[in-house]
């Protein structure tokens, strides 16, 4: 499948009551990670297409969200692609490291979705 959905956040107001939550009624395994403090599903710990993402706690954001990340080859070309058919862009593309790119944009009707774009293997 092209640009395929390869990860997920979900910001919490209560990171440590969401992940016990989702243990106790889906039996996932999610692990934490304090240079991140977002407690993930391990690498490579699922088959599912879903299987990268974690739950976070809310810093800036006043209400719980759910973003999924939709990995794309092109970040600047997919940024203007979605300008020109209606949607908006929340925040241009920008490094999150050296060898990741993300863009968060609004779909036409105000859904907020996330593009990733691999710069560099590591």
């Amino acid at each position: 499948m092209k640009n395929p959905v390869v990860y997920w956040e979900l910001a919490s107001s209560d990171a440590v009551k969401t992940v016990d939550f989702l243990r106790k009624v889906f039996d996932w395994d999610l692990e934490y990670d304090p240079a991140t403090t977002i407690h993930e599903i391990p690498a490579g710990g699922s088959s599912s297409a879903f299987s990268g993402g974690g739950v976070f706690t809310l810093r800036r954001a006043k209400l719980p969200f759910l973003t999924i990340y939709i990995r794309v080859e092109d970040i600047e070309e997919k940024a203007r692609l979605v300008e020109k058919s209606g949607g908006f862009i929340v925040e241009p593309p920008f490094s999150v490291n050296d060898s990741t790119k993300i863009c968060l944009f609004n779909e036409p009707s105000g859904v907020t979705l996330a593009m990733l774009e691999k710069t560099a293997e590591k």
